[in-house]
């Protein structure tokens, strides 16, 4: 689905994506109440889409509050921020309502492929300047000491567990890290999934966040 409030860049972000093979654009929005009706609709009609490629300025509820709304009512359904915002609030703010990937509305058509794919396919995405804000953005708050009184502790973790993490830090897919392991991409999730909820930890970006401050790898 593409939520975007101009009608001239969803028409064409259609264009470049229908050329894609085994892309299909089920439908569109133009704010984030109308896409909140669509899926609606669409989870009753079990015709609900994989991904939501969504627009952060948008009129009305915002693309993160949105964002928020999906991820919280629909855990099946991912989304991927498009934006012309390389802004660290915006980006940040992206993360924690529970996007899966951020791209810039000057990537090429083919990153954008890319991340879709990647999406879908369970992993996440992120473009090479909105990781680095990312990744920037949390090491500031170490060294404000934002520890939210965290109770963490390495002997937590299997060693299994740890190899992981440090290929999570190195910025590397689970798809990349279950050929690096020969192990299966869903062991991986798992692994992935037992750290972020024994860690306390709503994603990957926290998750890097607490490997870094409490020198768990």
């Amino acid at each position: 689905m593409l939520v975007d409030d101009h009608s001239i860049v969803r028409d064409g972000i259609r264009l470049l994506l229908e050329q894609a093979e085994g892309l299909e654009i089920v439908d569109e929005a133009s704010d984030g109440e109308e896409a909140l009706e669509k899926l609606k609709n669409h989870q009753a009609n079990n015709t609900q889409p994989d991904l939501v490629l969504m627009d952060i300025s948008l009129p009305g509820m915002s693309g993160i509050q949105t964002t928020q709304v999906i991820s919280r009512l629909y855990k099946s359904v991912r989304v991927l921020m498009l934006s012309m915002h390389n802004n660290e609030d915006y980006i940040l703010r992206s993360v924690e309502a529970g996007a899966y990937g951020y791209i810039l509305k000057d990537s090429s058509s083919d990153e954008m492929v890319k991340a879709i794919r990647m999406i879908a396919g369970g992993d996440k995405y992120y473009s090479s300047p909105v990781a680095s804000i990312i990744l920037n953005g949390y090491m500031q708050q170490l060294k404000k000491g934002n520890r939210q009184g965290r109770d963490v502790q390495p002997s937590r973790l299997s060693n299994k567990e740890k190899e992981i993490l440090q290929f999570l830090v190195d910025g590397m897919s689970s798809r990349e890290i279950a050929e690096r392991l020969q192990l299966s991409v869903r062991t991986v999730d798992n692994h992935r999934a037992n750290m972020m909820r024994r860690l306390q930890v709503r994603n990957a970006a926290e998750l890097v966040r607490i490997a870094v401050e409490e020198k768990l790898i």
